[in-house]
């Protein structure tokens, strides 16, 4: 009976060899449980539904230094946005955009927020 013991205890504290027959036993287990218990146990992890012909919407803060986008216009700094993500994002659409401004309020960068077309 202590021969069972000591075997049921070297499982529960994991102190066999690696390679040895025990040990091959716990990580054909450990497997096993991994690839077979999600067939029979509901773990309840179903994906979040979204509604057939609407696409999900992500938005994405972009912020680029104000030499990089010419700021005469709101059209214009969106029309560079554009520009400039394009080769990183792929084709964008621009939301919004803000001024970042210094502590002496000089524009030192736009932040824009945009979403992939």
């Amino acid at each position: 009976m202590s021969r069972i013991w000591r075997t049921i205890k070297g499982y529960v504290f994991w102190t066999y060899d690696r390679g040895s027959f025990h040990y091959d036993v716990m990580v054909t287990l450990i497997l096993a449980f991994i690839f077979i218990a999600p067939r029979f146990i509901d773990f309840k992890d179903k994906p979040a539904e979204i509604e057939p012909g609407r696409p999900a919407i992500v938005s994405f803060v972009y912020q680029a230094d104000a030499a990089a986008v010419d700021g005469q216009s709101d059209d214009r700094v969106r029309a560079n946005f554009v520009r400039l993500l394009r080769p990183i994002a792929g084709p964008v659409k621009v939301d919004r955009v803000e001024p970042v401004r210094d502590q002496a309020g000089h524009i030192v960068a736009y932040r824009a927020w945009v979403r992939k077309q």
